[in-house]
């Protein structure tokens, strides 16, 4: 694959996989910590941009909506 058309979750892909394979005891240790906290950048990544700025505004317009109606 050449490195100039890889996308970026090609290439943390593939970056995570050569991790794996170099400290698989570390990477297990990792990935129950991974599992139990939750990982902002993977669910970033995974998500578009426009998606991402949608689930920013519905926060925004639901901490707006809590303090109009309960307080």
């Amino acid at each position: 694959m050449d490195t100039d058309r890889e996308t970026p979750e090609e290439r943390r892909e593939m970056l995570r996989q050569q991790q794996w394979k170099g400290n698989p005891a570390g990477n297990l240790i990792d990935s129950f910590n991974r599992g139990g906290n939750g990982n902002l950048v993977d669910l970033v990544g995974g998500l578009g941009w426009k998606v991402t700025g949608v689930i920013i505004l519905i926060v925004i317009l639901g901490f707006i909506t809590y303090a109009v109606f309960f307080r």
